[in-house]
Parts: structure tokens; C-alpha cells; sequence
């Protein structure tokens, strides 16, 4: 624990031990990181309600601040209750002062009101947050009785854009309270935009929820991860401490207890749907054999996948770019004839994105990015999810947790992660996955997962065989003229599946270096 990330949580003493101070030590413990809790209020509370809170004076405040400011700098701090506007405003001066030395992530949980109904706020404070607060957030997440009382009434869209207008970088709003069968909450970040969602859990011990999600946000953010990463994993700390067989210990709710094993159960990995209409239901897995087994090559021309079809592949993407300036009919007709050119009985034909064309000429397999994916109109989805009921099967990239998320969303038939060794095939800012994240994909993701991005040598598409991936994807390795025959492929995918599987340690790795301001 001597090297974990160091997190602030600047926030209210449940005397009750289920909010609070007392819940983010809980998380932060579940997280990894090392917590220094500071005191900005004192409660009188249970269970069941608060009778009273006492806002720590603020020099008291600023003295707890002033002795952790040189022996223990945050990589995050975590706000909950504040008590009032002169406890907010040492915390702003802290977060500046800390931010000139070093990058400092600030989670803003703005806590307005108790699970019991009792009132923090008055007007006063509630402007503070607008004016002083927000603007200095990276992520603030607030539930939806709070985002109202900052923003007024709306959808959780509408109001974190409004959150956002004020000058968070980025805003989560919980909505574990609310009903339905799914527990959604809306993300707005840089990099990802939509509802993260997870089956509603039946459980007594829901208190603390916000407090726990707010401080495994910043406690990821800390280890790493840019804010929609940092969501998502956020989700499923607190969702994991969320169990029907806790007897609470008072008359009311009992506290949450996450437990640091939630990173590696595949059944806490969230979906997230990128539309504003929040979904109905979960997604319903696909069924039967693994789209893909074995090598699986890519190329941009369909006499060379006859080729590779012949050399023994079972598997083949044609990946087809549109030349600068080529017309629409052009580009059609040429893209038309490398598919008809490319297709072989009994062989797997995948089209790269250009999913209208494949139907149209017959192929029943294609390849999605995620640009392609937010690329889609509704239309667009709409066409798409009737071909699927109608067979049509579908493989999706992956870079980052959000992006595995949004995929679990769409219900693929298989998830490819990558770029697993860094690669010169595509221009991208993703950091290699390596065998690590690729072994966690194939654990977490409810899809068989491909290997992609970097398999120049044999050895590596046997250590992708060795991570449990279904398939490995070799682009350069396959070209015409390449060193190796597919044969020699083939014969590596298979020492590397009877070689000892490759383990993956606890905890994924960030796929995206966060910002130099912190603030990602």
C-alpha cells in the first residue's frame, strides 16, 4: 500500500458510520488508494436521520489541509458535505494552490441533502457551488434531487449540460434512486457521452451510495484513468457493495461495502448506451459458438482474402478506403466488386464499416469502430438492429473501459481490444494494451474478444492464444509478400493456446494518459 495514490476526501463525519467520511474510506480501501480523510462537518446522525450537523470552523479546516499539503499531495480530492460557503472557499483556495505545484483531479459530490431528507444548503451555498466550486471541477456527480437544486428541472441531459456550462469538465449524474429495472446514471465527459447502466440490485445497504461513488471516481482518477474510465469503474465499486444478504446494523439502511474484487467481476461491467433516450432493458447476449476462432487476418483487397481463404484462414476482414476525391458511384461499385471478389463458401467474410454495402451485396458479418458506432443516425440504428434480428452478425473495436462499455451496449458477437502492441497501421492516441488488458477483456467482456493492434511476430500472436482470446488479428504479418505463410500463423495460434494461459493481475491499465492540467 506504501506506493498507492494518495486521494483527499474533503467532506461531513457520519457519527452514524454509513455516509460520509466513513463511506469513502470504504471505497478508497476497495480502490487501493490511500485515503486522508478531512473533516468539513460534524453530524449528529444514525440510521435513520440527522438530528444536527456543525460545519468545522474554517481555520480548522485549513489547518487540516495545510499539514497534508506537504507530506501527503493529492492526486485527487474528493468533495461531500461542506458545511457552508466559507468551508468551500478554503477548499477552492486549496485546490489553486495545489494545482500550481502539481496536477490535482477535483470530484465535486455536491451533497445538498441526506438519503433522510435533511437540508445542507441554503441559497448562499448553493450559489457558491455555481460561482466557485463547479467551474474549478473536473468531474462533479451529483444525484438527480441535486443536479435540480444547482441547475432546475430537466432531463439528465439537459442538466448536465447545464453542470457543464457552469464550468464542470465533466459530470456524472447518479440515478441509483430513482425505479426501473435498470440502475442508470448520465456521463458527460470529454471522451464519452451516455447512460452507464447496470441491473438494479435489491439491497438493504444502500447508504452511502453517492459518497462511495463520487470518491471510487476519484480514486480511479487518481490510479490514472481519464473521467469516463474513472466512471465506469466508479459504477462498479458501488454497485458491488450493494448486497441483499447484509443485515443492517440500525433501523434504517445499512452502509454500502464494496470489496476490492469488484474490478475483476465480469458481472459488474456496465453498459453504456450513448443515446438520450434511456434504454429499457438489458442487452440480451448473443448466443452460440464463438463468432471467431484462431487467426484472423485484415486486408484491403478481396483477391488477396481469396488468397488467405486458401492458405487455410476460416476468418478474413476486407478493409476497403475510399481513395481522396473518388465518387460516391465509383467508390461503390469498386467496393461491391472486392467484396464479390473476396467471398468463398463456408469461409467468414467480415466487412470493415461499410455495413449498407455488405447487406447489399450479401455478406452477413461487419466490423464497427467506435467512430462508426457514434458516427450512426437513428436511422442508421434502427436498420442495423432489424438486420441483426435477421442474422446479421457484428464485431466491435475496443480501446478503454467506456469504449468496452459501449460495446457490451450493443451486444457484439465478438469485441476486439487493442491496439495490444503498439502499431503503424492506424494513427491513434491509445497507449498498448498488452497482454495485461487483453487478458482482462477476455475475463470482463460478455463476448469472445480478439487480439489486435501490433502482431508482427509469431510469438505474439501465440501470447495473444496464451491470454484466452477466441481469435488474433494479424494485418502486416499477412500482407502479400510477407515472411510468414498463413500456415506458420496458424501453427503459432495453436502453440500458444496449449501453452500455460497468461494471468493478468488485478487491476486494468488506463488506455489514455490523463491530461497535464489533471483535469481529464
Amino acid at each position: 500500500m506504501s506506493n498507492a495514490p494518495i486521494i483527499w476526501s474533503i467532506a461531513g463525519l457520519d457519527s452514524g458510520g454509513g455516509a460520509g467520511l466513513s463511506a469513502d474510506q470504504r471505497a478508497a480501501d476497495a480502490a487501493g488508494v490511500h485515503l486522508c480523510p478531512v473533516a468539513a462537518a460534524l453530524t449528529a446522525q444514525n440510521s435513520v436521520a440527522v438530528e444536527a450537523v456543525f460545519p468545522v470552523p474554517p481555520e480548522q479546516l485549513d489547518a487540516q489541509l495545510a499539514a497534508l499539503a506537504d507530506d501527503l499531495p493529492p492526486a485527487a480530492i474528493k468533495t461531500g458535505l461542506l458545511g457552508g460557503v466559507e468551508q468551500l472557499r478554503v477548499v477552492a483556495r486549496w485546490v489553486d494552490r495545489l494545482r500550481e505545484r502539481a496536477p490535482v483531479t477535483l470530484v465535486v459530490d455536491p451533497v445538498l441533502r441526506a438519503s433522510t431528507g435533511a437540508s445542507f444548503v441554503d441559497e448562499a451555498l448553493l450559489r457558491a457551488y455555481r460561482e466557485e466550486l463547479l467551474p474549478r471541477a473536473s468531474v462533479v456527480t451529483p444525484n438527480q434531487r441535486e443536479a435540480t437544486h444547482l441547475v432546475g428541472e430537466g432531463s439528465l441531459p439537459a442538466q448536465a449540460r447545464a453542470l457543464q456550462a457552469l464550468g464542470a469538465r465533466a459530470v456524472c449524474i447518479t440515478g441509483g434512486d430513482a425505479g426501473g429495472s435498470l440502475a442508470l446514471d448520465w456521463l458527460a465527459a470529454e471522451h464519452a457521452t451516455g447512460w452507464l447502466a447496470l441491473p438494479r440490485r435489491a439491497a438493504g445497504n444502500n447508504h452511502g451510495t453517492g459518497c462511495t461513488f463520487a470518491t471510487a471516481l476519484a480514486a480511479a482518477s487518481a490510479r490514472g484513468f481519464v473521467a469516463a474510465d474513472a466512471a465506469v469503474i466508479a459504477k462498479m465499486l458501488t454497485t458491488s457493495g450493494l448486497r441483499a444478504d447484509l443485515q443492517p446494523p440500525g433501523a434504517g439502511a445499512g452502509p454500502v461495502q464494496p470489496e476490492s474484487g469488484f474490478i475483476g467481476d465480469a458481472g459488474l461491467l456496465p453498459a453504456l448506451f450513448d443515446d438520450e433516450a434511456p434504454p429499457e432493458a438489458w442487452p440480451a447476449p448473443r448466443r452460440g459458438a464463438p463468432a471467431l476462432e484462431g487467426v484472423y487476418a485484415i486486408t484491403d483487397s478481396g483477391a488477396h482474402a481469396v488468397c488467405l481463404f486458401e492458405g487455410g484462414l476460416q476468418a478474413v476482414q476486407l478493409r476497403v478506403k475510399r481513395a481522396p476525391g473518388e465518387a460516391d458511384s465509383a467508390w461503390t461499385a469498386r467496393l461491391r466488386a472486392e467484396i464479390k471478389a473476396a467471398r468463398r463458401p463456408g469461409a467468414v467474410l467480415i466487412v470493415n464499416d461499410h455495413w449498407r454495402e455488405a447487406l447489399a451485396s450479401g455478406v452477413d458479418f461487419i466490423h464497427l469502430g467506435q467512430e462508426d458506432l457514434l458516427a450512426l443516425s437513428s436511422a442508421d440504428r434502427r436498420d442495423l438492429a432489424e438486420a441483426r434480428t435477421r442474422g446479421l452478425r457484428l464485431g466491435l473495436s475496443s480501446h478503454s473501459l467506456w469504449e468496452l462499455a459501449r460495446a457490451v451496449a450493443w451486444s457484439p458477437d465478438y469485441i476486439a481490444c487493442g491496439p495490444v502492441w503498439p502499431t503503424l497501421t492506424k494513427a491513434m492516441p491509445w497507449r498498448a494494451q498488452g497482454l495485461h488488458n487483453l487478458a482482462w477483456w477476455v475475463a470482463m467482456a460478455p463476448a469472445p474478444v480478439v487480439g489486435i493492434g501490433g502482431v508482427l511476430e509469431l510469438q505474439r500472436l501465440a501470447e495473444i492464444a496464451a491470454s484466452g482470446a477466441s481469435a488474433g488479428c494479424v494485418v502486416r504479418g499477412l500482407a502479400p509478400g510477407a515472411t510468414h505463410p498463413p500456415q506458420a500463423w496458424q501453427q503459432a495460434w495453436r502453440d500458444g493456446c496449449a501453452a500455460l494461459p497468461f494471468a493478468a493481475s488485478h487491476w486494468p491499465l488506463p488506455g489514455l494518459p490523463v491530461k497535464p492540467d489533471g483535469e481529464g
